[in-house]
């Protein structure tokens, strides 16, 4: 269990906090994928076009392995400092981006954005806890998923503007005026929060995965590029990656705070979950990296247009999503939509692979639409599906791990979409340029391809297309097995705090969150509580069912006498008024109020409560706790001690609702002000 401190900030500063916060986030998602519509003009300019898709795997794999250590560092050393020097990072790995020279200098650099951005993400998530009351967490973080997502996949079309009008490294040098505006904001508004535990970091089976996972997609990108399928290297990266793969699980089952443990995977739906994140992760990101190179290379269109032209698949995605989220809210039933969403992925890989440059722009669209459709209906349900079926002592690990086999399949779908594109397009671009007597420059340069006559052009034309549709040829099989393991899924009773995130678009993109169990309870409960708002009663009724005596705005005075006693050692009816930015004469009232009843004693303008105010305090705190144990019954509690540690992160978390809650019934509304 965590104890942090709370944050009281107003109104005011809670935006300016949160900003501050969407401006990070937005930052280190946009980067995912603004360079993917960049690509060819990147390799016109640098060369090394066999490692073009470096360019995006060695940002996603530093992001992965960063969402890790950013989490435990922001518990050690506090997450403002935490996204502060992740901010930095960022910053830096942007500016060395937009001056690099050649292909090796590009990647390093953003290996080096990737872990600025991993930092940035993690602890985004994070913040909205420290600063963001308990009934509003779930609207909060539910903007920055959406923000997440809408900029992961509207990258593209941003990248291609930058190409087009400025230039590709202006798609770099953006984020740095950005960034300085967020380390400044980060630094003067944010407050200094640090957790009470002391976590343990499994330093080891972190560099082990990280190292398995790099050593395989070495292997799968200079296989056939650099070195020979059957070359000692290539042989030695692929039994190296098994060696620290086997070596990451062993430690992983004797760690005393694991990274991912194994045990996780004793539950079925976990397992099935991860599988198919991985699989989401692979076709989605792997597909948006390539389908620009197509559109540029064999429809002749601008670096714009092609992101433009992958709106389509955008679409799809985001309305599948919605529909698939309330679809489940209302109905409960989760088990059909993996195994639509891998049906339908497969149909559009599938269709994808049959493009070619007679292909017309309408039935290219429809096809992206299907893909996006795919991807939409499967990666919406699986981080409801997983929270709804662990026990508790593992929400936040298992959301976590979720959420890191996704990122992880999206390096691994880079890395195989741009090894199977190199090696099948080296041979038939070779074999192409002899044939029509372009020069090796102009066929390599979109722009030169496109005011090439066509009829010279078409070989050339005619290898890219042929290179990309070889591509998604050979990733259906791998949706398709997404298919068949979403067969395996059980379909349980779906708990009330997850149809209440359900609808919640953000929910399906998942950013990367903390692995803090009482975290992910805090977000079930808020989603819970903004449903059950919808009951102007619901305040009136848990007081009533408390025994307390106090009114509505007694029991909103004895609240923030006991909040910023707690926090700052006195509670003045001065400081409690200029938090929620209202008059002082205007709470005056009910202070009085209370110090009559006998439940607090004022001495000037500090308020204290007496021992009879302490006592409905813990009235109304146990009726909260009581309405919150209703509300969450039927949370899994399969581990020994799950329910102790359950029991005392609802007791923490119901008095942060008797603290935080506002008198609208007594005319005080501090919460709207």
């Amino acid at each position: 269990m965590s104890a942090t401190a709370p944050a009281m900030l107003s109104r005011r500063q809670i935006n300016v906090v949160f900003t501050a916060i969407l401006l990070g986030m937005l930052l280190a998602a946009l980067d995912q994928t603004i360079v993917s519509t960049a690509l060819p003009t990147i390799v016109v300019d640098l060369g090394g076009a066999g490692h073009m898709s470096w360019v995006v795997t060695a940002y996603l794999l530093a992001e992965t392995v960063a969402t890790v250590l950013a989490g435990k560092f922001g518990d050690l050393f506090g997450r403002k400092l935490v996204f502060q020097v992740s901010a930095i990072v960022f910053v830096a790995g942007s500016a060395v981006c937009g001056v690099a020279q050649d292909m090796a200098m590009l990647v390093a650099a953003r290996a080096v954005q990737g872990i600025g951005g991993g930092g940035l993400m993690v602890t985004a998530m994070a913040l909205i806890a420290d600063v963001i009351p308990l009934r509003d967490r779930g609207r909060y973080q539910g903007a920055l998923g959406a923000v997440f997502g809408i900029t992961t996949v509207v990258g593209p079309t941003l990248g291609g503007l930058f190409t087009d009008h400025l230039s590709w490294r202006w798609a770099f040098y953006i984020n740095v005026p950005i960034a300085v505006v967020v380390i400044a904001m980060a630094a003067r508004a944010i407050p200094s929060i640090r957790s009470g535990a002391k976590p343990v970091v499994d330093y080891l089976g972190i560099a082990l995965v990280a190292s398995g996972a790099t050593s395989v997609i070495l292997a799968l990108e200079w296989g056939g590029n650099e070195y020979a399928w059957d070359s000692a290297v290539i042989i030695g990266l692929f039994a190296g990656s098994v060696a620290l793969f086997t070596a990451f699980v062993l430690v992983e089952l004797r760690a005393p705070e694991p990274m991912l443990p194994m045990r996780l995977f004793r539950n079925s739906v976990f397992t099935v979950c991860s599988t198919l994140a991985f699989i989401v992760g692979f076709a989605m990101l792997g597909a948006m990296t390539f389908l620009p190179t197509y559109l540029q290379y064999v429809d002749g269109v601008t670096a714009t247009g092609s992101g433009v032209r992958t709106l389509p698949m955008v679409a799809g995605l985001f309305l599948c999503s919605i529909l698939s989220g309330n679809v489940v809210s209302r109905t409960g039933r989760y088990k059909m939509f993996p195994i639509a969403g891998g049906a339908v992925l497969t149909l559009g890989l599938y269709l994808m692979s049959t493009m070619g440059p007679g292909t017309s722009t309408a039935l290219e669209s429809f096809y992206m639409f299907v893909l996006g459709a795919g991807i939409g209906l499967s990666m919406q349900v699986l981080t409801i599906v997983v929270q709804n079926t662990v026990p508790y002592s593992d929400l936040g690990t298992a959301t976590s791990g979720v959420t890191f086999f996704r990122t992880l399949g999206s390096s691994f779908g880079t890395a195989v979409f741009g090894t199977l594109y190199s090696n099948h397009l080296q041979p038939k671009l070779a074999a192409a340029i002899t044939a029509s007597g372009i020069s090796p420059e102009a066929a390599l340069s979109p722009e030169a391809l496109d005011a090439t006559d066509p009829a010279v052009a078409a070989p050339v034309i005619a290898a890219y297309a042929d290179a990309i549709n070889y591509v998604f040829r050979w990733v259906v099989p791998v949706a398709f097995l997404g298919f068949l393991i979403a067969w395996l899924l059980k379909e349980l009773p779906l708990r009330d705090s997850a149809r209440a995130a359900a609808p919640d678009v953000g929910e399906g993109f998942a950013p990367p969150v903390p692995d803090d169990r009482v975290t992910r309870l805090e977000r079930a409960i808020s989603d819970t509580m903004r449903k059950a708002h919808r009951d102007p009663s619901l305040i009136e009724g848990v007081l009533a069912g408390s025994g307390t005596t106090l009114n509505h705005a007694q029991a909103w005075a004895v609240g923030q006498t006991h909040l910023h006693t707690q926090a700052r050692g006195r509670a003045g009816v001065a400081d409690i008024a200029r938090l929620h930015r209202i008059p002082a004469e205007v709470l005056e009232p009910a202070f009085a109020e209370l110090c009559a009843a006998g439940y607090a004693r004022q001495d000037g303008d500090e308020v204290r409560l007496t021992d009879a105010g302490e006592e409905q305090f813990d009235r109304v705190r146990e009726a909260w706790r009581q309405w919150l144990d209703t509300h969450l019954e039927d949370f899994a509690m399969t581990e020994p001690g799950d329910r102790a540690l359950l029991d005392q992160a609802l007791g923490n978390i119901a008095t942060r609702l008797v603290d935080e809650e506002e008198a609208v019934g007594a005319g005080i509304a501090p919460g709207r002000s």
